[in-house]
C-alpha cells in the first residue's frame, strides 16, 4: 500500500482548501510560505496519490428548497440486499449513504421538502427492507477532516 504520509506542509494545504478551495494559487502559497510553483506541485502530488479527489461548493440545502433532513436506518428483507442498494443509489435525494455493519446494512441521509416527501420516498422502499428514520434538527458538526 502506498505512503499516505503527510508532512505539515502537506497538512496546510489541505486544511485551507477543506476551508475554501477557491483560494488562488498566490494567497494559498502566501499562507504557508512557500512559492507558487512548489504549492502547484505539491497540490498536484496530492491530487495524483488520490488525497484530494476532487474540488466543490458547500450548498445551502434549505436555501434551494430541502429544508429537511432525515437520517434513515435501512434493513433489507432476505434476498433484497442488492435491490435495495440499487434503489438507494437510484434516489435523488439520497445526499449520502453508508454501509454498516450491526443489525442495518445501510444508514442514508435524505434531504427532502415535506414529510409527504419523505413518505413517499421511503414507501418506495417498503416492499423491499424495514427503516427506522430520525429527522435532524441541526447539524452542531458539519462534516470536517479528523486531524492530520
Amino acid at each position: 500500500m502506498e505512503n499516505f504520509f503527510l508532512d505539515n506542509t502537506d497538512r496546510q494545504i489541505l486544511a485551507y482548501l477543506t476551508e475554501d478551495a477557491r483560494l488562488s494559487l498566490k494567497v494559498l502559497s502566501g499562507k504557508i510560505g512557500l512559492s507558487s510553483p512548489s504549492t502547484a506541485e505539491r497540490i498536484r502530488r496530492l491530487e495524483e496519490r488520490g488525497i484530494i479527489e476532487g474540488y466543490g461548493a458547500r450548498v445551502n440545502l434549505p436555501a434551494v428548497g430541502y429544508g429537511m433532513q432525515a437520517l434513515v436506518r435501512v434493513k433489507p428483507l432476505p434476498g433484497m440486499l442488492h435491490k435495495v442498494e440499487k434503489m438507494i443509489q437510484a434516489m435523488p435525494e439520497c445526499i449520502e449513504c453508508d454501509k454498516v455493519t450491526g443489525e442495518d446494512c445501510f444508514v442514508m441521509r435524505l434531504a427532502f421538502h415535506s414529510i409527504g416527501q419523505l413518505d413517499d420516498l421511503l414507501d418506495g422502499l417498503a416492499d423491499y427492507a424495514q427503516s427506522n428514520t430520525s429527522i435532524v434538527k441541526s447539524s452542531p458538526v458539519k462534516r470536517r477532516l479528523p486531524p492530520l
